[in-house]
């Protein structure tokens, strides 16, 4: 990391990768692999389609998740992560680790 606060690219990781869903969506196709929009959408409830959607676009963008088009009727999408995406399988377990670490310290403080 730099030392330099100002130079840090923390932000901009973050920028890429939180969103209310945007967690949830990657952590399911880590997991999944591929999944179509449904079964997304059921895997998570509460999500709306436009926010799914939303997220899923910004991911895609982003050059994390892949979505496949496949031309038939009705239509068929797939999800999975990118080679790219799957890199932050390491950095979402750390995250994961250091969240329960702070709810423990944090129920043990109450």
């Amino acid at each position: 990391m730099d030392k330099r606060p100002d130079n840090c690219k923390v932000a901009t990781a973050l920028e890429a990768i939180v969103g209310k869903w945007k967690i949830a969506i990657m952590l399911n196709l880590l997991h999944n692999h591929t999944m179509r929009f449904g079964e997304l959408q059921q895997a998570m409830p509460g999500v709306t389609k436009k926010m799914l959607t939303a997220h899923l676009r910004d991911l895609e963008e982003e050059g994390i998740v892949k979505r496949v088009v496949f031309p038939q009727v009705p239509p068929k999408v797939e999800y999975s992560m990118t080679e790219y995406g799957a890199t932050l399988q390491t950095i979402l377990h750390s995250l994961h680790e250091w969240g329960e670490s702070h709810l423990e310290r944090r129920l043990r403080q109450q």
